[in-house]
């Protein structure tokens, strides 16, 4: 009898227990579907300037799938990237914050660090499956195989900061940048940026990595942007059928050097120079994946369902148009490395439908570092509680029309250069924060009319800002925000 007692108790406490555990299941399934989850996806150009769009009037530029995304959704006359030049950039995308904050000073320079909460990291936490492809440029992605700029090298080893450890399921990754065309191979030196020992026809030495110490080798051949959307797609389709909302952070190498498009992709402009049918080649071939993308989302039924975003990570290469670094800045000073208007005024588009009315043009300034508090908003994430200062607004109530003015500043920081700019108006300085110049961004985006001396209060006012938010990022810098 008493053994009987002993067995009823425990069948009783195991009882409880599977029932608790199933309340419990219950409530994180509620969880997750009483709030909106759609799936997202972050498309990034690499160096395609202002300019670099058929919706944005270039004379010979074709880009039908960008044009039709841009129609069907948002598109922000001044968008902007957080630097001039990739990895910062792609730092504030990865974690709403200006790179500054955690060392990520200019291309090849820091990595992320394991205390910030990067995209993938908070999604995860709400049931998203996630996954990066194409360029990461966040850190190493090894520490035994010496490849592209910095992995496998001792001095480096601090900077080994793989997509895998940061919160992402599936990886298609390169450390860096890889030729636009057989991405594994040194192409002709005339496609730019072919330097040190490259031979033409050996390996480029960098490699596409899917895990630790996992080199990718198969459908390598061709079209670099079509390349990795061979890889984000099956990862959509298996979300997709597996009824998982999904985060696809695809970072394409086009148009940075070296630049080569393929016979098929030159044809369509087969009477501009040999230079002019490389750049725009590549960046119609990468278009064409974004039309496959989109069609892939309808076709699996969830477009409706997914936020689109699409832009590049600074202005184009080059002092100027000259061999491959065509790309232009529809008139605006400056390119990449420079915080002038042509220097981190990028492509910007957002499409979302049904939340997002179709032919919507932005006026006001948003920028990459919003990516990361929109998507937490949208998600229902409350930053808060993060206990850190986050770069970045929301920027869909500003898409949607709801919000007409910016409520924070769009600050600035790069090698020597400060930037800060309100919904009207822009300081610039070139000598560390020293001295600003004051532009109605407005009336003269060219930047050619320094009003500094007609309205010396409000240029002291906006560098009054500049220089607040440049002591709350070097606090950061401390890690004191951890």
């Amino acid at each position: 009898m008493e053994a009987f007692r002993r067995l009823f108790f425990v069948a009783v406490l195991l009882g409880i227990f599977i029932v608790g555990c199933a309340e419990k299941s219950k409530r994180a399934e509620n969880h997750v579907t009483n709030q909106e989850t759609p799936n997202i996806i972050l498309l990034m150009a690499d160096d395609q300037g202002w300019g670099d769009t058929g919706y944005n009037g270039h004379p010979h530029l074709k880009t039908p799938n960008l044009d039709a995304m841009a129609a069907n959704g948002a598109v922000f006359e001044r968008f902007y990237s957080a630097s001039a030049v990739c990895s910062p950039t792609r730092g504030s995308v990865m974690t709403g914050r200006h790179p500054l904050r955690y060392g990520i000073c200019t291309a090849n320079c820091g990595h992320i660090k394991p205390q910030e909460i990067t995209l993938g990291e908070m999604v995860k936490e709400l049931g998203y499956t996630t996954g990066h492809f194409g360029k990461w440029h966040l850190g190493t992605l090894t520490r035994d195989t010496v490849e592209a700029n910095r992995g496998g090298r001792p001095k480096f080893d601090g900077d080994y900061a793989p997509p895998w450890d940061h919160g992402f399921d599936t990886s298609f990754v390169t450390e860096s940048k890889v030729p636009t065309w057989n991405p594994m191979i040194t192409p002709p030196r005339s496609s730019g940026d072919v330097n040190g020992t490259l031979e033409e026809g050996k390996p480029f030495n960098t490699a596409y990595w899917i895990g630790p110490g996992q080199m990718e080798t198969d459908n390598l051949e061709g079209d670099d942007s079509r390349v990795i959307m061979d890889r984000a797609i099956p990862f959509i389709e298996t979300a997709v059928k597996s009824k998982t909302p999904f985060l696809s952070i695809i970072w394409f190498h086009t148009p940075h050097l070296p630049v080569l498009a393929g016979d098929d992709d030159r044809k369509s402009y087969a009477d501009l120079s040999e230079d002019q049918q490389h750049y725009y080649g590549v960046i119609s071939a990468m278009d064409e994946q974004v039309g496959r993308l989109r069609n892939k989302l309808k076709a699996l039924g969830v477009a409706e369902n997914t936020v689109l975003f699409y832009t590049s990570d600074n202005g184009p290469e080059g002092k100027s148009t000259i061999g491959r670094t065509q790309g232009v800045t529809k008139g605006l000073t400056g390119r990449k490395r420079s915080l002038h208007e042509g220097g981190i005024r990028v492509p910007g588009i957002m499409e979302w439908e049904g939340k997002i009315q179709p032919g919507t043009n932005v006026a006001t300034p948003c920028f990459t570092s919003d990516y990361f508090p929109t998507i937490a908003n949208i998600l229902g994430v409350d930053l808060k509680k993060n206990e850190r200062p986050y770069d970045g607004v929301d920027m869909l109530p500003i898409v949607q029309g709801k919000v007409k003015q910016r409520s924070s500043p769009l600050a600035f920081e790069f090698q020597k250069q400060a930037a800060l700019m309100d919904n009207e108006y822009k300081i610039y300085s070139n000598d560390n924060g020293q001295h600003f110049e004051l532009y109605n961004i407005l009336n003269d985006p060219g930047e050619q009319n320094n009003l500094g001396d007609d309205e010396p209060e409000r240029l002291s006012e906006m560098v009054s800002v500049w220089r607040k938010w440049k002591t709350s990022q070097e606090n950061s810098a401390q890690e004191n925000d951890y």
